[in-house]
């Protein structure tokens, strides 16, 4: 009995030996690894100029407040409605308004002020500089945030030709570090991407005249025929991956 048991508990034990050493051999083997990060930095042109129209209301009334602003953005957007520009309502409110009276040492109401703001854009600064010019002056009637940006869809091509160049610099990276050993990039088999340009809002302007003459000028350049040029935009792509090493 005793002879037996030992027998069993050896079986036992070469079981468990060789299910140990054939589960180490089907184990999977983690692959080697390289991780780079790859860069692109290109332009793309400014297609287009944006302004935003704001009309300012103020009036003891709450109501005659709306209406006297209702009726100055309506006036505005049937006039862009002739215009080929793209055009979208950004702010519409109305609050009572008040400031301090050092005289009478306390706040007072002055009434009801009511703001309803149009971002208008345009294929070329002509058509906004005509815009300006419309409404240059008008009482209630004020501009800001005017820029020149770059368009999604003049954007998408380059920033996907430039996510490519990124990626293929990664590999570059990748490969002369894995030459170093004696091996060669394999596989991608992750990739993370970041995108910044350097398109930035324009302060805001008091008047047309103001936003015509200073904004614009601080982000563009005049060309030798007087016209102003758009600098383009700065776009850079950096992307980190990870190379199985072969």
């Amino acid at each position: 009995m005793k002879n037996a048991l030992i027998w069993t508990g050896s079986v036992i034990g070469v079981g468990a030996v060789l299910a140990l050493v054939f589960g180490w051999l089907d184990k999977p083997t983690t692959p080697r690894v390289i991780s780079v990060n790859g860069e692109c930095l290109t332009t793309a042109p400014k297609d287009r100029t944006a302004i935003t129209l704001r009309v300012t209301t103020l009036d003891k009334s709450a109501a005659t407040s709306m209406k006297l602003a209702t009726a100055k953005i309506n006036e505005i957007t049937n006039y862009l409605k002739t215009q080929d520009v793209q055009m979208q309502t950004t702010e519409f409110n109305s609050y009572e308004r008040s400031e301090w009276n050092s005289k009478l040492e306390k706040s007072v109401v002055l009434g009801t002020e009511t703001t309803i703001a149009v971002e208008v854009s345009a294929d070329n600064i002509e058509t906004i500089e005509n815009i300006l010019s419309q409404f240059a002056g008008q009482e209630d009637v004020y501009s800001e945030n005017l820029r020149m940006y770059t368009s999604a869809e003049v954007m998408k091509p380059i920033l996907e030709n430039c996510l490519a160049t990124a990626v293929e610099n990664a590999r570059e990276r990748a490969g002369a570090l894995a030459a170093g050993d004696g091996r060669r990039a394999g596989d991608m088999l992750s990739v993370s991407y970041n995108v910044s340009n350097s398109a930035a809002v324009q302060p805001r302007a008091s008047n047309f005249l103001a936003a015509s003459a200073k904004m614009v000028v601080a982000d563009a350049a005049v060309n030798a025929t007087g016209s102003i040029v758009a600098k383009d935009t700065e776009v850079s792509v950096t992307v980190s991956a990870t190379f199985e090493i072969q």
